[in-house]
């Protein structure tokens, strides 16, 4: 039985979604582990998509797979766009692949056909559950007489392709959990094909595996029953024991709340971390950490130094929690520990899209001179468009909720001592505006800072988050920042 440690044949680790929707952050967790071994071990990471179901799985998605993967840095060596020696690598086209195989075992007589019907199966389940049996197909078709034959055929029932399960047991070495036995009596004969001739994940996935060569396969702990039954097609297309894939079910990822992650308790896709400003180096390394360790409590890594530490070995075999906290965090130092042109690279498509700016190069030189003052005070590159808005609205308003917080006397004497000192003030730099309303509502009025300085930044900002204060105002000018708090006076 191959193990976790026999590198004797070239690693050709999958990643083979079924697209029905945006890619989550279990799909990614896999795809990136899958690379980073892959690359590890100087393996071929192969891209395939599995989708036989084209009701649920369709163009928009697939592409959509496609571009987040790229956009995550998680090049494929083979699949979509790139081809390969073992292709297609879209199983809808390679149906014929899969009725080859299943017509194959039928004539080996590991697998036959079943008419029974729908409410026929869910009468036998009702029986096993009243006679606390396991659940399972009761292998009525393994033998059909000729007369049970013909009758089916003249009530037109359509058959499905059973994969014939021997007495016995499964037994696999797991890279992650070690040894893994799988009783028979629990792993029922299984359907290869359905009525309509589309094959089930079962066929496609162990057909694919063994055609293209795959050598470890690294999925989610939800697919661990699957196993044996994967297995069971090696052996009927041939497939000697030390030539299956080694497998490492990757440990489950869990909200908060304790519960398998799910749409409920924390997880979305991919998409929608990306459409709010987080990097993609910054949810490989989040997700790296998810049921891995580089060990030496390092938490932030780069996309080479994954590929350059990763190894199965350090996978865990307990959950792993999906902290939004943690990965905010390390999107920040992220962002921190990016240059001023590849900032304003990344945050100049969020500040178009929300209608902040149109892109001009007068716009834009604004913004990289505005960027340096919020890049340690951001989480996301969404928070760009909040935290810069202000220099660039044709119409300035204070936000309707900050706006009372503006009205009481003593805010509004902070306003009034404000446009008195900072009038015919120059230099207009962030240093002298600093030094004049410290000293005259620090030092004259005897203010904390906190309630000196939040009026002001809610008159010249129009609300209390924004870059630092003193910065704002120099990028605003003296001519808009006087004439906004003066507004907030007459107000």
């Amino acid at each position: 039985m191959p193990t976790n440690s026999d590198l004797s044949r070239p690693v050709r680790v999958r990643f083979a979604p079924s697209p029905t929707g945006d890619l989550h952050v279990g799909n990614i967790r896999t795809a990136l582990f899958d690379w980073a071994y892959a690359r590890h071990t100087g393996g071929t990471f192969i891209f395939r998509i599995e989708d036989t179901d084209r009701e649920r799985v369709t163009d928009e998605y697939i592409a959509a797979a496609i571009d987040t993967l790229k956009w995550l840095g998680l090049d494929w060596d083979e699949g979509p766009e790139k081809g390969g020696e073992y292709g297609p690598y879209l199983q809808s086209q390679r149906l014929d692949i899969y009725a080859k195989w299943a017509q194959t075992f039928l004539d080996n007589g590991d697998a036959y056909h079943c008419y029974c019907t729908s409410e026929e199966l869910e009468a036998v389940r009702e029986a096993q559950k009243k006679a606390n049996i396991a659940p399972g197909y009761d292998g009525k078709c393994r033998e059909i007489s000729a007369a049970n034959l013909e009758r089916y055929k003249s009530e037109g029932r359509k058959p499905v392709v059973r994969m014939r399960m021997p007495e016995g047991s499964t037994t696999f070495v797991d890279s992650i959990r070690g040894e893994v036995t799988f009783d028979h009596n629990f792993v029922p004969d299984f359907v290869l094909v359905r009525a309509d001739g589309s094959p089930l994940y079962t066929l496609a996935v162990a057909v694919d595996d063994v055609m293209m060569k795959v050598t470890h396969v690294l999925r989610g702990e939800d697919l661990l029953s699957s196993t044996p039954r994967q297995i069971r097609v090696y052996q009927a297309m041939g497939v000697s024991a030390a030539d299956y894939p080694i497998f490492a079910h990757l440990p489950f990822v869990m909200g908060q709340d304790n519960a398998k992650l799910s749409k409920r308790n924390g997880e979305v896709s991919i998409a929608w971390y990306r459409d709010r400003g987080f990097l993609p180096e910054a949810i490989c390394n989040y997700l790296a950490l998810l049921g891995w360790s580089p060990g030496d409590d390092v938490e932030n890594i780069s996309m080479k130094e994954l590929t350059e530490l990763f190894t199965v070995e350090r996978v865990h075999s307990s959950p792993a929690r999906f902290d939004m906290k943690k990965l905010e965090a390390i999107n920040g130092d992220k962002i921190r520990g990016l240059d001023l042109a590849e900032l304003l690279k990344r945050t100049t498509p969020f500040l178009i899209k929300d209608g902040i700016i149109t892109g001009t190069p007068a716009e834009l030189e604004v913004v990289a001179t505005a960027l340096p003052i919020i890049q340690e005070r951001i989480a996301t590159l969404a928070e760009v468009s909040q935290m810069l808005k202000f220099l660039f609205v044709a119409k300035f308003e204070i936000d309707p909720e900050e706006a009372p917080k503006i009205s009481d006397p003593q805010s509004q004497s902070v306003l009034v001592k404000t446009a008195e000192v900072l009038t015919g003030l120059a230099p207009w730099n962030h240093e002298s505006i600093e030094a004049k309303l410290r000293s005259a509502l620090i030092e004259e009025m005897g203010l904390k800072p906190r309630i000196a300085f939040g009026a002001v930044r809610i008159a010249v900002t129009g609300s209390h988050i924004s870059p630092p204060l003193f910065e704002s105002m120099e990028l605003l000018g003296s001519e808009r920042s006087l004439t906004r708090i003066k507004a907030a006076i007459s107000k």
